[in-house]
């Protein structure tokens, strides 16, 4: 097979590779938020999970990558550390600060929100382009419009229960815990949430800058895993400042906090970021990011079987913004940014 014929095959799998992505993303977040639920605090399961995708990547990398690794700058090294504080330490933290007082659902909606949010900042960079006049331009200014309107229904409007599925609630907490979404106040539900949306503006930077980076220092393994190391250091020096006067927050005990932990650090952190870099690296920030729609229905039917109760708000704009995204995107063709980030494995 050619070069031409590889590039193509890479760019057919980069499509598994989001639909795997926003599996584990999904399952994830329900993992996490029972646990949140259960007492675990949130700044320790950041730490948690990044020393476990640490733990994890570095004996791949040193049996990999120990003889072809290219060298690194102190430059590079200085901006990946700026990348894991970005993506690691103040996405994680807010996210799952704000996933302990809202949903998994609301979370997996307000993910909707990062497609628009990361043309919105490929837009300032000058990587991608806006054409009003045309069809593909009114397409992505109403994908824009509907995403960041279904973010504001589901910030200011819970909506109404569904029935979940199955009635024995599965990952329950502990007997009166009052963590959980449906014990908390409105005004709390809004604040977190409006909290979420911040969480992902950082992560939408955080993938515009692994395309940046990817350009640079073509290594994803190794760029997966200095960015955990670096974002275990911080997340650690965060958790030790916002726990140090309760020490028992730091237990693990055999339980769903420690199944949350194992697998977001090693499949949700480790492995998932991974996948994430190279997808980037394939077919661009904005590919990726026009598959959270998926991480929403995969959670609403996750919650339900588990015996969740599920919020919805009256419309969800969020997730038709993103296909509408993607519609304007096919009628305009290759723009700019995927062409740009979608060249940086070529190299």
């Amino acid at each position: 097979m050619d070069a031409k014929g590889r590039r193509r095959m890479e760019k057919k799998k980069a499509y598994a590779v989001a639909v795997v992505i926003q599996v584990i993303l999904a399952s994830m977040a329900i993992l996490a938020k029972a646990a949140f639920d259960r007492g675990l605090s949130t700044f320790v399961y950041v730490f948690y999970r990044l020393a476990a995708a640490s733990l994890f990547l570095t004996p791949l990398a040193i049996l990999l990558e120990r003889k072809t690794a290219p060298p690194i700058s102190l430059r590079l090294l200085a901006k990946m550390f700026l990348y894991a504080l970005v993506g690691n330490a103040v996405a994680m933290s807010l996210y799952n600060s704000s996933l302990k007082y809202t949903s998994p659902t609301v979370a997996s909606a307000m993910s909707n929100s990062i497609p628009a949010i990361t043309f919105f900042l490929a837009l300032l960079m000058r990587m991608e382009d806006l054409k009003m006049r045309s069809s593909s331009g009114m397409a992505k200014a109403a994908g824009i419009t509907l995403c960041l309107a279904g973010v504001l229904v589901m910030a200011l409007y819970a909506g109404r229960s569904l029935s979940p599925l199955n009635r024995h609630r599965v990952l329950a907490g502990h007997a009166g815990d009052k963590q959980g979404a449906e014990h908390v106040s409105r005004g709390l539900w809004i604040a977190w949430t409006f909290m979420m949306l911040l969480a992902c503006v950082a992560w939408a930077l955080w993938m515009v800058f692994q395309g940046l980076l990817l350009k640079e220092y073509p290594n994803k393994l190794l760029a997966t895993l200095i960015q955990c190391l670096f974002g275990t250091i911080q997340s650690g020096v965060i958790a030790v400042i916002v726990e140090r006067d309760r020490p028992s927050r730091w237990k693990l005990g055999l339980d769903v906090s420690f199944l949350a932990v194992a697998y977001s650090g090693i499949v949700g952190t480790g492995v998932c970021y991974y996948l994430q870099t190279w997808c980037v690296g394939a077919k661009g920030p904005v590919f990726l990011a026009m598959w959270s729609p998926l991480s929403l229905l995969l959670t609403v039917l996750c919650s339900s079987l588990l015996g969740e109760t599920v919020h919805l708000g009256r419309w969800d704009s969020a997730g038709w913004g993103p296909l509408l995204r993607a519609l304007g995107q096919k009628q305009g063709g290759s723009t700019s940014v995927v062409h740009d980030f979608g060249s940086s494995t070529e190299q």
